[in-house]
């Protein structure tokens, strides 16, 4: 960047300074033009537009995760809160070498990815809320419905529609064998004291402002006040941010600072379900974002079992 300096002139008796120009007007009025208090307005006005730009530039710094990158394995510790050690000290073998977040793209396929969100939407497209979020849980059947929830089996049964296939199944249960593995592989325990737990279930979040308590997705919360049975969350994400939808970002509630996880086809979320991990989802702007929750206990008696084609005949 190149600096220009003024020098002091002289011209038959009158001086000019690099601070001040004086001249005299048409009535013989002597005036000064403030060259310092100009400089130093250009300057500031110079270094904000920098700031500007280089913030721009950087992004958000805590961003823990950004939907063009790809990452094997990225995970960052968090002191466990006491609830959640003295609930998950009952169970032998299942507690975490550290409590944490994790977050990874390279366990489930873009192939496995795409074939879960047809399969969701299949699911969704016989109900659907009348705000913005829909669920779709293939364990027990719950589909939201308007302001309510309706079972899909036995409106499938009813309707003599057989939409979902061994396959859709067959896959389903692959991809959470995969991030079962994953999540017991990050926090040091054996994966067979993990047991998926409900509720785990679909979700289909848009703008559409809420209609009931349901819709309202994006209130801060922990996921074992909520879900007692919880002591390890996951999330596969189905589609794109800033692709296939606006907002929508997952975000950690930290004393220091908020930080975020931006969805990804394909990218695994998982982390400790104890107060040490509030967090909340932004409101979606645009679009519809698409992802399953994921859910694990130690507690053998809150274990449910892979949904299966059984479910039309029950």
């Amino acid at each position: 960047m190149a600096v220009y300096q003024r020098k002091s002139k002289k011209k038959s008796g009158e001086s000019v300074t690099e601070d001040s120009t004086q001249n005299e007007d048409e009535g013989g009025q002597n005036f000064q033009i403030p060259w310092k208090r100009i400089l130093t307005r250009v300057v500031l006005s110079a270094l904000l537009i920098f700031v500007i730009y280089y913030s721009s530039d950087k992004g958000d710094p805590h961003v823990f995760a950004k939907q063009k990158e790809s990452l094997v394995f990225k995970s960052i510790e968090v002191p466990c809160s006491k609830e959640y050690l003295e609930d998950i000290s009952k169970f032998k073998g299942c507690a975490p070498k550290s409590c944490g977040r994790l977050v990874t793209d390279v366990v489930v396929t873009p192939e496995e990815s795409a074939h879960l969100l047809r399969l969701c939407k299949k699911g969704l497209a016989f109900g659907g809320s009348s705000g913005g979020a829909s669920i779709l849980d293939l364990h027990s059947g719950a589909l939201s419905h308007g302001n309510t929830f309706i079972n899909i089996y036995e409106k499938l049964k009813t309707d003599k529609n057989n939409i979902f296939s061994s396959t859709d199944f067959k896959v389903y249960s692959n991809v959470r064998d995969k991030i079962q593995k994953a999540i017991a592989y990050n926090f040091g325990i054996q994966m067979n004291k993990l047991y998926l737990t409900h509720p785990t279930f679909f979700s289909e979040m848009t703008s559409k402002p809420a209609m009931t308590t349901h819709d309202e997705y994006w209130h801060v919360h922990i996921d074992k006040e909520t879900y007692p049975s919880f002591h390890y969350t996951s999330l596969l994400y189905l589609n794109n941010y800033n692709e296939d939808f606006t907002g929508g970002r997952f975000v950690f509630v930290d004393k220091s600072a908020n930080v975020t996880v931006e969805p990804k086809i394909g990218r695994v979320s998982g982390f400790t379900s104890g107060a040490e991990n509030p967090h909340h989802v932004e409101q979606v702007k645009s679009g519809s974002r698409y992802a399953i929750t994921v859910s694990f206990t130690c507690d053998p008696k809150q274990a449910i079992a892979d949904p299966t084609a059984k479910k039309f005949s029950a």
